[in-house]
């Protein structure tokens, strides 16, 4: 069985999917490959741990942490360090005179469709974190892996915080273990 859909610029793919770890690794693979940035990549995770919904990123970054132990791989935003859209301008500034060299991965939680609940996406491009309740962030990533965690459409705010924890841990360590195996 084959991912969802696939775009030139996108990958969508449901978590239930047995082999949604191998396939988001691969393509997190091509693109690191096909990067004319030379040095390692640095990894963004955003979203706070204050709300079940948003705390895709510090999830996906806290178990990065250890995965990605002893390797030089800078990992930004976790569980005990999240950047979230009250810091994020400020961390993405200090980041960006080295994004020069290094190709920029950003994670974040989003709200979508009710039927695209579960899916993760991988896209060629930058994120617009924040979007889903209106924050005006800037757009962060050479490329990005978006969650969709809830739907959206109405009180955003309480969706976010009453999202099922069970969701976003499994969105995480998809991602974690994909972005571990991509850069094995």
């Amino acid at each position: 069985m084959f991912p969802s859909e696939e775009t030139n610029k996108q990958l969508r793919i449901s978590i239930n999917e047995p082999l949604a770890t191998y396939y988001l690794s691969k393509e997190i693979k091509t693109f690191l490959k096909n990067s004319t940035k030379p040095q390692p990549p640095i990894i963004l995770c955003i979203g706070t741990d204050r709300a079940t919904g948003d705390s895709l990123g510090p999830l996906t970054g806290w178990q990065l942490q250890t995965l990605l132990r002893g390797t030089n791989i800078e990992v930004l935003g976790t569980v005990d360090n999240p950047v979230h859209a009250a810091n994020l301008k400020e961390v993405y500034k200090t980041l960006t005179p080295r994004l020069a060299l290094h190709p920029l991965l950003a994670i974040d939680a989003c709200l979508g469709h009710f039927t695209n609940v579960g899916t993760i996406v991988f896209q060629q491009e930058a994120l617009k974190p924040g979007t889903a309740v209106k924050k005006d962030l800037p757009e962060v990533g050479d490329a990005g892996i978006t969650g969709i965690v809830n739907v959206s459409g109405l009180m955003e705010m309480q969706v976010i915080q009453n999202t099922r924890l069970s969701l976003v841990l499994k969105m995480s360590q998809i991602i974690a273990h994909s972005i571990y195996l991509a850069l094995r």
